[in-house]
């Protein structure tokens, strides 16, 4: 007899999400929270993401088409709301992070031209201060120092000996040493040589990078084809010159294939902000804040940490640990069943933090959560994606291991909002 695992309980597939909500508005139609007690900050955090949810669903699902143009000017009043509540919070002089992050996670408002979601998300990436005095210089300085690994690293090995040469020959005339009536013979050390074997030679370590090279090549060019802003020419080139820099300065990652997608939606936003300054500078900011965003990922790029307690296979195990906890029933089924086991699936849910399981504006809106949650990226990300197992969890009850594979494996088309609320319900669970 197979084991009957936990209750199910009615908020997973309340009907608010595939129907047109009663009037008058009812109470809470999800019954029981899952979750253990939260702490009161992050419970009124949680209460806030629930109501903006209902509401999302209240004013985008109208009963028939007499109600369409009442639901779009209800959805624009929210929108127009929820706007200015950001510009409200990014107005003052010293940012409540507080504030902005639960902002965030009811979603940044697109369009209109106010530029709202590349400062947000520069904010709680880290890379911009809370006191907005400090941004001029802080920028300032960031994107110089970037400058200064352009010059250091994308430098082929002739431009670099030639410059040093250059150098040695500037401060022989400093110091007035060179002889008149001689021409200055380059002096070429076996270092310096391009068949040079040597560790610390320019050339030998420039054909050792080249393979690395020509994948990050490959994949910027097969980056979001669909999309024509991936296509410029200009815009490939700065991927492409991040992904290297990065590679330089995190010798124990590298580059790691598939990293292009995560750097996308970063390089996107920033380079679509309204501001021009900000827009010109996007390529320095998008790298800042691509180190960032990999710091709290980056063990699970170490293949030399795949077996580790903090690597790739340990964060697979952790999202199987949560299932477990929320929904022994589908876990059983997904693992002793049919042998579906998350490096299946999750692996690349994880490591590509799920830019190819939905659309890209999608992808953005969800990246609002992530980024904005104050439990952090990794355990929010482990959220969602256990989410994203019970969102379909009938489909995967009624599935053996070959449809369940390409089920996941092509996750279907979701109500984010529905997604995104079923996640917040696993709060606080992931430790232990």
């Amino acid at each position: 007899m197979r084991k009957k695992g936990r209750a199910v309980p009615e908020w997973l597939n309340s009907p608010i999400w595939s129907a047109p909500p009663p009037a008058p508005a009812p109470p809470d139609p999800y019954g029981a929270d899952l979750a253990p007690p939260l702490p009161p900050a992050a419970a009124a955090f949680c209460c806030r993401l629930t109501s903006h949810a209902a509401a999302t669903v209240a004013v985008g699902v109208g009963g028939g088409r007499g109600e369409e143009e009442d639901d779009k000017s209800s959805g624009g009043v929210l929108r127009a709301h929820l706007l200015a509540d950001f510009k409200s919070a990014l107005s003052k002089k010293v940012v409540n992070m507080g504030e902005l992050r639960r902002l965030a996670c009811l979603g940044v408002p697109d369009g209109g031209g106010a530029g709202v979601r590349p400062v947000v998300w520069k904010l709680l990436l880290g890379y911009l201060p809370t006191d907005r005095t400090l941004w001029p210089y802080e920028l300032e300085k960031k994107r110089s120092q970037y400058s200064a690994y352009k010059e250091e690293f994308l430098l082929n090995p002739s431009e670099k000996l030639r410059r040093i040469e250059e150098t040695k020959l500037s401060r022989r005339k400093e110091l007035n040493i060179e002889r008149i009536g001689y021409l200055p013979r380059l002096k070429v050390t076996n270092e310096e040589h391009p068949l040079s074997s040597g560790k610390s030679s320019l050339w030998n370590q420039y054909f050792q990078d080249s393979e690395i090279l020509e994948q990050i090549d490959r994949d910027v060019k097969r980056t979001h084809p669909e999309i024509s802003f991936f296509s410029i020419k200009s815009n490939q080139e700065s991927l492409r010159r991040i992904l290297i820099i990065f590679s330089k300065l995190n010798p124990t990652i590298r580059y790691v294939q598939g990293m292009n997608e995560v750097l996308a939606p970063l390089f996107y936003v920033f380079k679509n902000d309204p501001d021009p300054s900000s827009s010109a500078s996007a390529e320095a900011d998008t790298y800042f804040c691509f180190v960032e965003l990999l710091s709290g990922f980056r063990d699970n790029y170490c293949k030399h940490l795949d077996n580790s307690s903090v690597g790739i296979r340990s964060t697979l195990s952790k999202l199987s640990q949560l299932l477990k906890r929320h929904d022994e029933e589908l876990w059983r089924h997904m693992e002793v069943t049919t042998k579906v086991y998350p490096q299946y699936y999750g692996f690349r849910w994880i490591t590509l933090l799920l830019t190819m399981e939905f659309s890209f504006n999608v992808c953005i809106h969800i990246w609002d959560a992530i980024l904005g949650d104050p439990e952090g990226p990794p355990d929010t990300l482990m959220r969602i994606c256990c989410a994203m197992l019970i969102l379909v969890r009938k489909r995967l009850l009624a599935g053996d291991f070959t449809a369940n594979i390409q089920l996941l494996q092509h996750y279907p088309a979701a109500n984010i909002d529905h997604l995104l609320h079923i996640a917040n319900r696993l709060r606080g669970t992931l430790a232990g």
